[in-house]
């Protein structure tokens, strides 16, 4: 479960965010939506302690984020979170199944081979794990990136625009498996994003 009370951040004095509190308990949905300029990212990235508040907290499962220390945060962030970035991140000189196996090496835990090729089972691109990313459609990495997000299981699952550049059918399917996944591991999700095609697909919502 994730939840957030008066959360603030500042770039700049111009140029300073106050966040609406969020509540999302595990195997539930939140839908964050705003435009451009509207600080989506930059919640995101509070809730994933990538930038640290102004002022306000960031509880998960009972663990105030705001409160650890660097390495705490970072250790804590990979065990528990699984981010779905706008644009896949992955080191390209490594195989996809390296690329799936460095969430685990992060978060400082045993490979999990098995686990990736569930994952890559369930979301369709088993016979790419020997490729390189690079050698992958752009929806292919996505399911990859998706697939990385849940290698340990995580607490919540935060999903940064991972529509945006998507037509309705394959938009569709990412946030069905976005879905899908968070069930099978009771995860809290939170997508952010100013895709208005989402808002049937998600019961709660919250507008910046």
């Amino acid at each position: 479960m994730l939840t957030t009370q008066r959360l603030t951040f500042s770039y700049s004095p111009t140029k300073s965010f106050t966040f609406p509190d969020v509540s999302c308990p595990d195997s539930d949905a939140l839908l964050i939506l705003g435009q451009s300029g509207t600080g989506k990212t930059t919640f995101l990235h509070l809730l994933a302690l990538l930038l640290t508040p102004e002022s306000g907290s960031v509880v998960i499962n009972k663990t105030d984020l705001t409160t650890l220390s660097p390495a705490q945060t970072a250790a804590f962030r990979a065990a528990n979170v699984g981010i779905v970035y706008q644009k896949p991140h992955f080191v390209s000189s490594l195989s996809v199944m390296d690329n799936l196996l460095l969430a685990n090496y992060l978060a400082n835990k045993a490979e999990a081979k098995d686990r990736a090729r569930q994952l890559a089972s369930q979301l369709g691109f088993s016979e790419h794990l020997g490729k390189k990313t690079n050698e992958m459609s752009q929806g292919e990495q996505q399911r990859v990136s998706i697939a990385r997000a849940m290698m340990n299981q995580p607490a919540v699952i935060l999903a940064d625009e991972p529509t945006s550049s998507l037509d309705d059918e394959n938009a569709n399917r990412v946030i069905a498996l976005l879905h899908e996944q968070s069930q099978q591991i009771g995860a809290s999700l939170i997508v952010v994003t100013h895709d208005q095609r989402l808002k049937d697909a998600f019961t709660n919502r919250v507008n910046l």
